[in-house]
């Protein structure tokens, strides 16, 4: 990654997962991004919390620190930490002068890739540090030996077909290389009721996925000066149920969900039925008037409302549906001609039924798996819910990695590594960049979380191996 603002990715809560037997801690290289990595795990495990103050401060890049202020980054470290524990760095996946990325497992259970990015030039400093939960901890026996394209993508074949075997994974594996596909391949059933297979151009549900759509949506007004990122909520929602939210929470803190808003997820939201969820006005009884969770800016929470915030935001400011906004202003000057947010109650065609073994807020691994229609609302929202193809996903990844789309910081983000993800009960998609092969991972299911995280970062360390 050549550069990017600290991005800690964490769109879905995974199970602590250990070895049987762990392997020991790892040595770092004898080499300045070795050194500023060994010094970085250093400062964010220690007690003083001015440690990784003073480490941000004296070792980010000029550039990063005027992307993402210092204050920002120890917020969301700090939160991290409060989740993972202290971190123990146990494999290095890459070691380069550019860029160091090493498997940590935190002591509270949950494991963690973490990329870091450098500066090229001396005195080497840190451009960000990328930070994404995984589904599972690395297998100490996985092979690393380099593999030639034809070779991994028969890997690829054999590591899906056997997830398929098991019944872990319905949906669609796309791999780009640049702008072409090189692998692009379905499995499993899009209508299990109809026996209507999967195919490679099938709809599926994006979960949380949505919220990049957003976070672009809200550049563009940002570029045309229509909007700053400091002003406050209130300017655009004046009647925003809670005043207090509406006078200090800034667009900002909406979307890197430091803003004390909560989630719409909850008994109300359960015990609504879900075909009078249609519009981004229906979510706000679920959380609009709910007191803040903490002083704005000071706590960081993953908020599914104040992304529904965000576009209710887009609404005001376009004078238009966020729906209709999206569909003009992103899906088509991408060419993502099979992206929208479907009634759930309207026939579309090829679109993928989500199947669960999660429901009563039970997991039920040992039952058949049920259609989610009972829990998606009847349409999705600006965070989350609405409707994609792989090869659409594709090129909302090429549109932002050639800015295209008018959102220079989401840009930034896809110029490198970056993986970001969506899940719900019988939902999951998963999208990683990898700078140093240049490729593109989209992973697309219609089963409960983790079926397209999991089969993602399996290819995606299948693709490091890539001679």
């Amino acid at each position: 990654m050549r550069s990017f603002a600290l991005a800690v990715i964490v769109a879905l809560v995974f199970p602590a997962l250990v070895f049987a037997e762990e392997p020991a801690q790892v040595t770092f290289p004898e080499t300045p991004a070795g050194r500023l990595v060994a010094a970085y795990i250093e400062a964010f495990n220690s007690d003083d919390d001015g440690a990784l103050r003073a480490f941000l401060e004296a070792n980010l890049s000029s550039g990063a620190i005027a992307q993402r202020p210092v204050e920002q980054r120890l917020k969301a470290l700090q939160q991290l930490k409060a989740d993972a524990g202290a971190l123990a760095p146990m494999k290095i996946v890459e070691a380069r002068e550019d860029a160091l990325t090493i498997v940590a497992r935190g002591s509270k259970g949950s494991w963690l890739e973490i990329g870091f990015a450098f500066e090229n030039d001396a005195p080497v400093k840190l451009l960000g540090a990328r930070f994404m939960m995984m589904d599972e901890p690395p297998d100490p026996n996985e092979p690393t030996t380099p593999l030639t394209g034809a070779e991994i993508l028969a890997a690829i074949d054999s590591l899906v077909d056997g997830l398929v075997e098991k019944d872990d994974f319905s949906g669609v594996v796309l791999v780009a290389r640049g702008d072409t596909p090189i692998y692009k391949k379905a499995w499993g059933f899009a209508s299990r009721e109809y026996g209507a297979l999967n195919r490679t151009d099938t709809r599926f549900n994006l979960g949380s996925i949505n919220k990049v759509i957003t976070r672009v949506a809200i550049e563009q007004f940002a570029g045309k000066g229509a909007l700053a990122f400091d002003d406050k909520l209130g300017r655009f929602l004046p009647d925003y149920p809670n005043k207090d939210a509406a006078a200090k929470v800034t667009i900002r803190q909406l979307i890197d969900m430091t803003s004390g808003i909560g989630d719409f997820f909850g008994e109300e939201y359960a015990a609504t039925p879900k075909d009078r969820i249609r519009d981004l006005a229906d979510y706000l009884p679920f959380f609009a008037a709910e007191p803040l969770l903490f002083e704005p800016g000071t706590d960081n929470r993953y908020s599914n409302g104040g992304y529904v915030v965000l576009g209710l935001i887009v609404e005001k400011a376009s004078g238009i549906t966020y729906f209709d906004y999206v569909r003009k202003n992103i899906y088509k000057p991408a060419g993502m001609e099979n992206t929208d947010h479907f009634m759930a109650d309207m026939f579309v065609d090829n679109l993928a039924s989500g199947y669960t073994r999660a429901w009563d807020d039970k997991e039920h691994p040992d039952e058949p798996r049920r259609n989610n229609i009972y829990t998606r609302p009847a349409r999705g929202s600006s965070a989350g819910g609405g409707y994609s193809t792989a090869d659409d996903l594709l090129k909302l990844v090429l549109a932002l990695k050639a800015d295209k789309l008018s959102a220079p910081e989401t840009a930034k983000l896809f110029a490198g590594n970056m993986a970001f993800a969506g899940g719900a009960p019988g939902i999951n998609a998963y999208v990683e960049t990898v700078a140093t092969t240049g490729c593109t991972i989209i992973v697309l299911s219609n089963y409960d979380p983790p079926a397209a995280t999991k089969t993602g970062e399996r290819i995606g360390r299948l693709l490091k191996r890539l001679k």
